[in-house]
């Protein structure tokens, strides 16, 4: 099955961004990690790389729009 050209870049890009908010969480968690859950600095740094993941997305989706 061949695909366009350009949507290789696509799929890498997207996967790197979700592999990137992945591996953010688990930052955040082990490092404000207590007892039961998050600490509230945890809480706020979750929510961070959250809003950094929408942001990278949409630029993302700026990038793959300008390139067709």
């Amino acid at each position: 099955m061949d695909i366009e050209e350009g949507m290789g870049r696509k799929i890498v890009l997207s996967i790197a961004a979700v592999a990137l908010l992945i591996v953010s969480f688990v930052v955040v968690g082990t490092t404000f990690g207590v007892d039961e859950g998050l600490s509230a600095t945890g809480g706020l740094a979750m929510l961070g790389a959250l809003t950094g993941f929408i942001v990278l997305m949409g630029a993302l989706g700026l990038y793959f729009a300008s390139q067709d």
